[in-house]
């Protein structure tokens, strides 16, 4: 039995995984393997590749992005898995945290008719919330004015990021962002177009509208 560390910081699901499961099929006589990532959602879809496997395991954050998972690769196991067919496994990417069908839809940089500046606090105030919640949206959507809460600037940066690195999809609509003229500025998610918007929401199983 040996050890081995597989350095998967920076890469993104499901190459944590791939490469984890590369490296285990490699380990016939069994060992410790450790796996380096630097998000939570590469730490649980480890967690649940090694359930899967029935290999022991254990998770440590070393930092604020920085993640050590250790499982104990058997022997017997590391056989098995690596007489299977490629594809055999399935490798997912999505995150218990992420709801599938759940669109949060923000069409404006304010929440609610009144006061503008009341408006934008309701608004910072509703994307905080939303990002504690223990389920979050699969997607969210930002168009008209919502598309300035994508923007560099936005007091919601912090948690429209923290949101996407637990898998939510954020998309903004280009069309806005060129009458606005923020194109360039763009801070987090990325860019769709009005047939993926209506399409997101015809699919959705339930729609967010603040």
């Amino acid at each position: 039995m040996g050890t081995k560390t597989v350095d998967a910081r920076g890469l993104a699901c499901p190459l944590p995984v791939v490469n984890a499961k590369q490296a285990a099929d490699g380990m016939t006589d069994g060992g410790m393997l450790t796996v380096l990532v630097d998000n939570e959602i590469a730490v649980q879809n480890l967690t649940k590749f090694a359930a899967a496997r029935n290999y022991e395991t254990a998770s440590e954050k070393k930092g604020e992005k920085e993640f050590e998972v250790r499982m104990k690769v058997t022997a017997a196991g590391a056989g098995a898995a690596a007489e299977k067919a490629d594809g055999d496994e399935e490798i997912t990417c999505a995150p218990d945290s992420v709801k599938r069908g759940i669109v949060a839809v923000l069409s404006s940089n304010k929440m609610g008719s009144g006061d503008e500046k009341l408006g934008k606090n309701l608004m910072k105030a509703f994307i905080f919330a939303l990002s504690k919640q223990d389920v979050l949206p699969e997607t969210i959507l930002c168009y008209n004015s919502g598309a300035f809460l994508t923007n560099e600037g936005s007091e919601s940066l912090e948690d429209l990021k923290n949101m996407e690195a637990e898998g939510v999809k954020i998309l903004t609509c280009g069309t806005c962002m060129d009458f606005y003229g923020i194109k360039e500025t763009l801070a987090v998610g990325g860019v769709t177009n009005m047939y993926d918007i209506v399409e997101i929401q015809e699919k959705a199983g339930k729609i967010l509208r603040p």
